[in-house]
């Protein structure tokens, strides 16, 4: 009798497993340079500016840094093209109060600026948030305190993402190892298959030939 088919739940999780160990963890981020990029695009209520890093940090990134103007370019390219963002984004930026400067929250350097020219001049910062002007690519400062967002612009290094991949691949991995060991199982007990344990070995002799060998060598006793 032919034993039971490779289980199914075995293919799914061998593709998930090879697609764990990719640079980004899905179609939806957009990958460029050493870092994965998504637009989280829906309404978000907003009491501070971490309810919309918290969006971000759900899905094992950050609020966007920009350290570069390729980098700057390709965000603003890519929400036009792919994202469809909205007019303005808001960065994962904020102004440090203590040392009176701006830093973003992945805590990277700020090596890159691209302010507006108005927004160049010194001014009151306190609870001031940086935003991604869509159609020039600029940065302009606005007040943290809005009701709402229409969607968050977030980043990983591939590093990071590959952290979490890896635990991801483990779990899969694990789990197929265990369908196969069932599988393994099922498919010898169709095959009648026997382990060392399950037959006890056999005596040549039965128990009344033993009961009278041992009679025999009483009497030789004996007549010794």
């Amino acid at each position: 009798m032919p034993g039971p088919a490779l289980p199914a739940v075995l293919l799914p999780l061998l593709g998930l497993a090879a697609a764990a160990v990719a640079d980004c963890p899905s179609s939806n981020w957009v990958q460029f340079q050493d870092s994965c990029y998504i637009f989280l695009q829906e309404t978000i209520k907003v009491e501070s500016i971490e309810d919309v890093r918290n969006q971000c940090t759900d899905h094992g990134a950050d609020m966007i840094s920009i350290h570069n103007e390729e980098e700057n370019a390709f965000i603003l390219d890519t929400l036009k093209k792919q994202w469809k963002g909205p007019d303005d984004i808001l960065l994962g930026m904020f102004f440090d109060t203590d040392d009176q400067s701006f830093k973003w929250f992945d805590k990277s350097n700020m090596t890159f600026r691209k302010w507006t020219d108005q927004d160049e001049e010194e001014e009151d910062l306190v609870d001031t948030c940086a935003f991604l002007h869509t159609t020039t690519g600029e940065w302009k400062k606005g007040n943290c305190e809005v009701s709402s967002v229409p969607g968050a612009l977030c980043k990983a290094a591939n590093n990071h993402i590959l952290i979490s991949a890896l635990v991801i691949a483990s779990t899969v991995i694990l789990t197929v190892l265990g369908a196969i060991v069932w599988f393994l199982y099922k498919r010898n007990l169709h095959s009648g298959f026997t382990t060392v344990f399950s037959v006890a070995p056999q005596s040549p002799y039965n128990d009344d030939c033993v009961l009278v060998v041992a009679e025999e060598n009483e009497h030789a006793v004996q007549f010794d």
